[in-house]
């Protein structure tokens, strides 16, 4: 069970014995450093931690602080400055916007970690090479024996509600999950999106998977009446606390929000800014009383995802977006009770990663001069990626680039700020229509690197799930080889391969097949098909990171070889999950020549044991065909599908709806094998004729 305990101000050595989950301590010895180090919270297994650092001898452009943990701790992620290694002697190097600590001034950092057994205090530190003891460095005779006594930070400030170790909190909401398509539907009814109304079995199966928190998002337009007091239905309100007060009761963390109210009428503020505050204030009034009293394991978030229309441009909307949040936070601090220092939500202008966008809403976070509010920004990956357009259906380093980036964006400008991030929405857009839409594999590498980097980063995240991953009926998960990949990074690394598909001709002689290996900082430990292990020299051979099966092992393993899955092999490794490697007999698929209409149009494919990667559309001349002209590649199952079990792949309407009546269009089928296969449709008026 996860025990949580406050701050202490000042602590002595002589309280560290009294202190059973909280324990800090000052060093004290010769040589012009104080450090307090704070378990602020602690809970089986884990603990996080705050390290203060004040200079007492003469100034320091650029730091680093060492000491070694006692009880074997490890360090999982920080803020605030880097830690190397992990466990053993450590060593914190400051970050660039808090390189420098003038005499008598202090940094701050802190970091999340994990223990076995005990988690006892270090006993000493030094600074620069410098044994921190408190007192006077020689080289400042004029210094005072301990640090003078500053005036209050912003954080600090005597005017403002005290902290509740905002940092603390989030990391121990990790991980969290969302909640979708419920009470956010804008229909009448948490069911009227196709979701089986909330029971406590549903929350219950959510934190039996292993999430600390729970985002319920709400959307208040259809149970308002008129302004200007905008009421709110007070059954349907009653029912949203009886939801939120299930979590709180199973010890969930749990966030609240105004949800598409944003693209509904919030976003209209550019044309009625006055009309817009009044409902949204009187929106928050009324949810902030509701909850005034509710455990602080309750946050509040301010408007999902801000976004505006008919204004002149960004720089206005992120003025909006923070007024909005600045009304916000007043209106929940002056309700009073729980609310005073409850921690408070913020977003970016639409959530997003954009530098412009963190750094309109970071300066606004530090004028509030309150130290309980977190930021929150959401992530569903590289577009082309995560939709499967534009040639973007592999997990590359692009779309790698495009995560680390946005991360790195978000976390360095909050942590200078010394203010925590939730990632409040992730996954990939695809998954709006099914999570089929990206290639497993891929799919699979791109969670684990997701996992990592947030973890890595000290990024809360909250995956999105409308109900495309838990079965809110059956309270499976759909696909349980992706929810065990996610799971698995939020602790460790798992290793995968270059791809989870190996494909051998049916009429071709049978050779051996190589895969990649990405270790990611692991080490293989050998090929299983179940539970039997193959073995290496003879079945396989491991040259760096190439993994080879060799001839023989693949004329086993596809058998007879009928057309599809003859095997399934497991890549195990040092830890995370296995990687399976489904071992395919194919040949290349067949098109037939087909007529039909722009509402109805298939092409008959015997698909062989092959599957479908993309598509691309170009007229005789070469230009693009289709929606998305910038590129050949067309959007995977918005203009394309292919259908296994039916034998066809479908030109949806969308597909025809652009393209250029006459004009003869050349497809290009990209299969997972290598196989390209070209087709011609040519559109007359409604009427479609196909070539193969």
């Amino acid at each position: 069970m996860r025990m949580r305990a406050g701050l202490v101000a000042g602590a002595a050595l002589a309280m560290l014995a009294a202190a059973t989950f909280l324990t800090a301590v000052n060093a004290n010895a010769a040589a012009g450093c104080q450090v307090v180090y704070t378990n602020a919270s602690q809970w089986g297994g884990g603990f996080v931690a705050n390290v203060s650092v004040t200079n007492l001898g003469d100034p320091i452009n650029g730091w680093n602080l060492r000491w070694t943990f006692p009880s074997g701790q490890a360090v999982t992620n920080a803020w605030n400055a880097t830690i190397s290694p992990s466990s053993g002697t450590v060593t914190a190097t400051n970050m660039s916007y808090n390189a420098s600590i003038p005499t008598n001034g202090r940094v701050e950092f802190g970091f999340q970690g994990s223990f076995s057994g005990s988690n006892t205090v270090p006993a000493s530190f030094t600074l620069n090479g410098t044994a921190c003891t408190g007192t006077l460095n020689p080289s400042n005779p004029g210094s005072p024996s301990s640090p003078r006594p500053s005036s209050p930070s912003p954080s600090q400030s005597s005017s403002q509600p005290p902290t509740q170790n905002p940092r603390a909190v989030v990391a121990a909401m990790q991980p969290g999950w969302n909640l979708g398509n419920t009470f956010d539907a804008t229909g009448q009814g948490e069911t009227s999106w196709g979701n089986p109304a909330v029971t406590t079995a549903q929350l219950d199966a959510v934190k039996a998977a292993g999430f600390k928190s729970i985002r319920i998002p709400g959307t208040w337009m259809q149970y308002q009446g008129a302004g200007p007091s905008w009421t709110i239905d007070a059954a349907h309100l009653a029912r949203y606390k009886e939801v939120v007060d299930w979590a709180l009761a199973r010890d969930l963390y749990v966030m609240i929000n105004v949800h598409h109210d944003s693209w509904q009428w919030i976003n209209q503020m550019p044309t009625n800014q006055a009309g817009v505050l009044e409902r949204f204030n009187a929106t928050w009034t009324q949810l902030a009383n509701t909850f005034r009293n509710s455990s602080p394991k309750l946050l509040f978030e301010s408007n999902n995802e801000p976004q505006f229309a008919n204004g002149s441009g960004e720089a206005q909307y992120i003025e909006l977006n923070n007024q909005l949040n600045a009304s916000f936070r007043n209106i929940v601090r002056a309700s009073g009770g729980n609310n005073a220092t409850r921690l408070l939500v913020l977003p970016t202008l639409n959530t997003g990663n954009e530098q412009t966008k963190v750094d309109g809403l970071a300066s606004a976070m530090a004028s509030y001069n309150d130290p309980n509010l977190v930021a929150t920004f959401h992530y569903y990956g590289y577009w082309p990626f995560s939709v499967n357009v534009a040639g973007g259906y592999r997990f590359d380093a692009t779309v790698q680039s495009d995560l680390t980036g946005a991360f790195d964006r978000v976390v360095n400008a909050f942590n200078a700020r010394n203010i925590p991030v939730i990632l409040g929405e992730y996954g990939l857009l695809g998954f709006d229509r099914h999570t089929g839409t990206i290639e497993q594999g891929e799919k699979l590498k791109y969670f684990e690197f997701f996992g990592y980097h947030a973890r890595t980063r000290g990024i809360t995240t909250m995956l999105w799930d409308n109900g495309q991953h838990l079965n809110r009926n059956t309270l499976q998960w759909n696909d349980s080889e992706l929810f065990n990949q996610i799971r698995s990074s939020w602790t460790t690394r798992s290793g995968n391969a270059s791809s989870d598909q190996v494909y051998v001709s049916r009429t071709g002689a049978v050779t051996a097949k190589s895969l990649t290996l990405n270790l990611n900082g692991l080490t293989f430990t050998g090929l299983y098909q179940g539970s039997t292990a193959l073995v290496q020299g003879t079945d396989y051979t491991v040259s760096g990171s190439t993994l080879t099966l060799t001839q023989p092992a693949v004329t086993r393993l596809v058998g007879s070889r009928a057309y599809g899955v003859n095997a399934t092999l497991s890549a195990r490794f040092s830890a995370g999950v296995p990687w399976r490697i489904d071992v395919i007999t194919f040949d290349p698929p067949v098109l037939t020549s087909a007529s039909g209409t722009t509402a109805a149009f298939t092409i008959p494919t015997q698909f062989r044991g092959d599957q479908l990667a993309t598509m691309e559309a170009k007229y005789s001349d070469g230009s693009f065909a289709g929606p998305h002209n910038w590129t050949s590649f067309k959007e995977f199952d918005v203009t394309f599908a292919p259908n296994y079990t039916g034998n066809t792949i479908a030109l949806k309407p969308e597909f025809f709806a652009e393209v250029t009546d006459g004009r003869a269009v050349t497809l290009t089928f990209h299969f997972w094998s290598g196989t390209q296969l070209t087709y011609t449709v040519t559109k007359s008026g409604s009427s479609v004729t196909g070539t193969a």
